[in-house]
């Protein structure tokens, strides 16, 4: 079994509580579920936000999904001027014996941007439908 890193990646349009944990909780639904991960399985998860997001903490996300044991932190993303602003980041280590290449890292909204290799055609499939 080894340890691997699943990012992923969104944006929100306002700095709302409201918002961020919305956003918050449909991105780390999709990484979990397209990776089939569980909670027992996971090291840690790491939130970070960019400076103009300060209403919420996107890890209460992953508590309100069910998420009591793991070990969740969050962090303020550096002030970059070409950052995409209003942006959620995610990355989950995850104890798993699955390759690199089996990874699904997950990137929605404007942050798609951030990994254009992954999304050619600049969709998300989840469950069989588009997601935003």
């Amino acid at each position: 079994m080894m340890l691997r890193g699943v990012r992923g990646a969104t944006t929100v349009q306002q700095d709302t509580a409201e918002e961020i944990l919305s956003a918050t909780r449909e991105l780390f639904q999709a990484m979990i579920e397209v990776n089939g991960i569980e909670e027992k399985d996971a090291a840690s998860v790491l939130f970070t936000t960019t400076p103009d997001l300060h209403a919420a903490y996107p890890a209460r996300a992953a508590r309100d999904l069910g998420w009591r044991q793991a070990a969740l932190l969050g962090f303020q993303e550096m002030d970059c001027v070409d950052a995409i602003p209003r942006c959620i980041r995610i990355l989950i280590h995850w104890n798993t014996t699955r390759s690199l290449e089996e990874i699904r890292h997950v990137y929605m909204r404007d942050a798609l941007v951030l990994r254009p290799d992954l999304y050619p055609d600049n969709k998300i499939v989840l469950n069989g439908r588009v997601a935003p």
